[in-house]
């Protein structure tokens, strides 16, 4: 079964709302919100008023920053979102890209592997308060002492992990501990401090998923592979539609329409799309941006099917 989750952010209340309204009735997994905070709205009180107007709409951050975010913070406003949703929360994290929001915390982005080291820290201490544990953790990259989650505590026994990235570190990692694995496509940040290359070739969608693998080597039931699908278009011209895409990214248009971060084609290729990329890679969920809920949202029992 493929499983399709939306990712937006709220510009105000009433479109959000009724996104969120829309969103759950198309038949959509979950409502996402991106977090970068002073470039957008705070995920979780978005997500907080999104679970007043839903009733069965899973709801998380895609993704909260590592970086920038301490542990019992986060964790409070995950229990938070949990309890006022009736149990629908998720938690996306990642290691974070953007050298602005370091500095609007006071300090500079970190190098990779700090990012990497602080990201699994992070998330390992955000599971474990979420259990009920007092966390202490002592290294360069993340300071937590005696923290400890006296409420509200989450109404799921188990809030569902994201972990978002193409680092081959975090992909092993999140092969072993993760709920989902986030494969963003993410290539190196370019001089805007926003922007990325792009991973969306086969082999190195091999590559990535070569460390999923890795890390989940022993561990009974592996993540479920999830991508960020950078763009939708339903088209009776695939190769027109992709052209201008492939051309930005260096890619050819019979590699664009092959990766699984663009969905591009009419109903049946899309369809024979999802389906392709469940038997080669193992792509059970996909997430859209918002202005996929139109033209994805009545092909969505077809896609649950395509196999």
């Amino acid at each position: 079964m493929a499983i399709f989750s939306v990712q937006a952010n709220p510009t105000d209340a009433t479109r959000w709302l009724d996104l969120a309204r829309r969103v759950e009735a198309a038949g959509f997994d979950a409502l996402l919100a991106g977090d970068h905070p002073g470039h957008g709205a705070s995920p979780f009180v978005a997500l907080a008023a999104a679970a007043a107007v839903t009733s069965t709409l899973g709801l998380g951050s895609y993704v909260s920053n590592a970086g920038v975010r301490e542990p019992i913070l986060l964790a409070t406003d995950v229990a938070t979102l949990d309890v006022l949703s009736g149990g629908r929360a998720r938690l996306g994290l990642g290691a974070g890209h953007t050298p602005a929001e370091w500095r609007a915390v006071g300090r500079e982005r970190p190098d990779v592997a700090t990012r990497v080291g602080r990201c699994v820290a992070v998330a390992e201490s955000v599971r474990d308060l979420l259990a009920g544990q007092e966390v202490t953790v002592d290294t360069p990259e993340l300071v937590v002492r005696s923290a400890r989650l006296t409420g509200p505590r989450p109404v799921q026994a188990r809030v569902p992990l994201t972990l978002g990235t193409a680092n081959s570190t975090l992909l092993r990692w999140a092969g072993a501990y993760a709920d989902v694995v986030g494969l963003t496509g993410f290539g190196r940040t370019l001089a805007d401090g926003h922007a990325h290359d792009v991973r969306w070739r086969a082999d190195q969608l091999d590559a990535q998923l070569a460390h999923v693998s890795a890390g989940a080597a022993g561990r009974a039931a592996p993540p479920a592979v999830e991508v960020l699908v950078q763009h939708v278009a339903v088209t009776d011209d695939a190769a027109a539609a992709a052209a201008p895409i492939a051309a930005d990214t260096g890619l050819t248009v019979a590699e664009l329409l092959a990766t699984p971060f663009v969905l591009i084609g009419t109903p049946e290729e899309i369809v024979a799309a999802v389906a392709a990329h469940r038997r080669r890679w193992g792509v059970t969920r996909f997430v859209v941006r918002a202005d996929a809920v139109g033209p994805l949202g009545p092909l969505l029992p077809r896609l649950a099917e395509a196999r």
